[in-house]
């Protein structure tokens, strides 16, 4: 048996109290003593209470590792029709566009066009890119393996690709005027013009934000129980009102303006498209899928 310095031996020491120990434990019963509650009224404040971040950071990454199990088939289809959704986001917005007066104002009401293909993409669970650099990143963060950085890359070409897809072929459809108006058209494409007055760095710098607002809504989704047509509508508002940069709504615009000749082929996918996928990965990956797993990453 070890004897410390003062002569007492270590089996001893440990049986004597540690005033540290003793405040932490008191503070600790302090802390989970409650008021009287019956077991209905305890069962009603669990329901109340806020998911932790611990939680919050767990369903998004096991909802994540599911999607990237997925076959590559099943991905390929639901991306395709997460693109064709979200083109739903330029028809409603051009239309209100069209119909309001020409006032100060009419930004502020068009914008709620805007969140209509979102609404669609996400409460009927398709594949949106957008949403991905947080919750397909979280697993990679979590387990930061080369297995999972390829599952990741597997599933991002999978879904972006099937997203591009899908807002080609509804943009050839607007272009044709197979199911819209003259006059819808010409609104769409004077809605989408804005795109062809920034620079390579400027709709890359638009697209940050929009990346981090995207990827705010399924860390936010699952703890707002019956509240998550506000937060679609809140977040996908402020993109449109700001003027911010979304890759895949975005690239139906972009579509729209080579398919009519406003602007080239290889401007719509390297001037329009790229910049604004880079700032969409910084917004949404590199500031708040990083720092979403770094605030529990010691807790893990």
């Amino acid at each position: 048996m070890m004897s410390s310095p003062d002569g007492k031996t270590t089996d001893n020491l440990r049986m004597i109290p540690n005033p540290d120990d003793e405040a932490r434990d008191q503070g600790i019963e302090a802390r989970e003593r409650d008021i009287a509650l019956t077991d209905e009224e305890r069962a009603v404040v669990i329901e109340k209470q806020a998911a932790s971040t611990r939680i919050i950071h767990e369903v998004v990454r096991r909802h994540g590792d599911e999607e990237m199990e997925r076959p590559a088939l099943s991905l390929l289809f639901s991306g395709l029709a997460g693109g064709i959704g979200i083109c739903a986001s330029i028809l409603a917005q051009a239309q209100l566009e069209m119909l309001l007066p020409d006032a100060a104002w009419r930004p502020l009401v068009a914008s709620f066009g805007y969140t209509v293909g979102f609404l669609i993409v996400i409460l009927g669970h398709l594949q949106l890119f957008t949403e991905s650099t947080l919750s397909a990143v979280i697993p990679v963060a979590t387990h930061p393996t080369g297995a999972n950085v390829l599952r990741l890359l597997r599933f991002w070409f999978l879904v972006l690709g099937a997203n591009l897809v899908g807002t080609l072929l509804i943009a050839t459809t607007f272009d044709q005027e197979w199911i819209i108006t003259g006059h819808q058209h010409q609104a769409m494409l004077d809605l989408s013009g804005h795109l062809l007055d920034r620079t390579f760095f400027q709709t890359l710098r638009m697209g940050i934000p929009a990346g981090f607002l995207i990827a705010a809504v399924p860390w936010m989704l699952p703890s707002s129980k019956g509240q998550e047509f506000w937060v679609i509508v809140t977040l996908t508002y402020l993109i449109s009102l700001g003027g911010f940069a979304h890759v895949v709504a975005g690239s139906g615009e972009a579509w729209l303006l080579a398919l009519g000749g406003k602007t080239t082929w290889a401007h719509a996918l390297l001037g329009i498209m790229v910049p604004t996928f880079i700032g969409n990965v910084i917004g949404g990956t590199g500031l708040f899928a990083v720092l979403a797993h770094a605030q529990v990453r010691h807790e893990l």
